[in-house]
């Protein structure tokens, strides 16, 4: 099967557990404020790869992903759904560790039975939850996170492992409702591996410069260490509290 494949990285170290061959699809629906891959929005762009040509790829290199494997990111993987399938199956029948980087916006309750089968080859899911108020995550993407949530409690029911990763920019998710909203939720699923809280960063700037778009949180400050680590003990004091 074929599929719109943005571009490659060999030697991935942060979009999954060890070291992994990274696929990014090319195609979005989102537009989050701060992306930093504009370049993989448009699905008229990137290039046509089959399932086999990006194994192949793997094999090549297996060795330096032994506690590692494939990851699937993007762009958004699920606009492309049946050949993310079909990789996955490919790669786990190599007994391939899958992973998948997702905002899960287009996860669709009609097309349950596909995402099951979606499901049963996918080891990890590393689900961005942008914002947890609907009104806001319409603003900072475009869209309600309806889907995404919906999408989480799926991956609870298929008893697949999950990590949520949340992006903390000033004056809109890094503050301690919030970051103690998210905590809360996150209660309530035992398929919970891990939360990575990402520090808001300006670098896609020069991608959209590049592009010819207008950069949507010009003037905001980058986020320190400091206050993402804080990020996270507040997700996690969160976590602890009685329901």
């Amino acid at each position: 099967m074929i599929g719109k494949i943005h571009s490659l990285e060999s030697f991935g170290t942060v979009d999954g557990p060890g070291v992994r061959y990274v696929v990014f699809f090319q195609g979005c629906p989102m537009r989050c404020a701060y992306c930093h891959n504009p370049d993989t929005w448009d699905m008229e762009e990137g290039t046509e790869i089959s399932s086999e040509e990006i194994l192949e790829n793997y094999e090549k290199n297996k060795v330096f992903y032994r506690n590692g494997g494939i990851t699937a990111t993007g762009g958004e993987p699920l606009m492309q759904l049946d050949f993310l399938i079909d990789l996955f199956s490919k790669a786990k029948k190599k007994r391939i560790h899958t992973c998948m980087d997702t905002s899960g916006i287009l996860f669709d309750e009609t097309k349950k039975e596909k995402f099951q089968e979606l499901a049963a080859v996918t080891d990890l899911v590393m689900l961005d939850i942008k914002h947890m108020q609907d009104a806001e995550h319409r603003k900072l993407t475009g869209h309600s996170n309806r889907n995404v949530f919906a999408f989480a409690e799926f991956l609870r029911e298929q008893k697949v492992s999950m990590r949520i990763r949340h992006v903390v920019v000033p004056e809109i998710t890094l503050l301690k409702e919030e970051l103690t909203q998210l905590g809360n939720y996150l209660k309530g699923f035992p398929n919970l591996e891990k939360v990575e809280v990402l520090a808001y960063h300006a670098l896609g700037k020069m991608k959209y410069d590049a592009l010819g778009l207008e950069y949507p949180l010009t003037g905001v400050p980058q986020v320190s260490r400091e206050k993402a680590a804080w990020a996270e003990y507040v997700i996690k004091e969160a976590m602890k509290e009685e329901s």
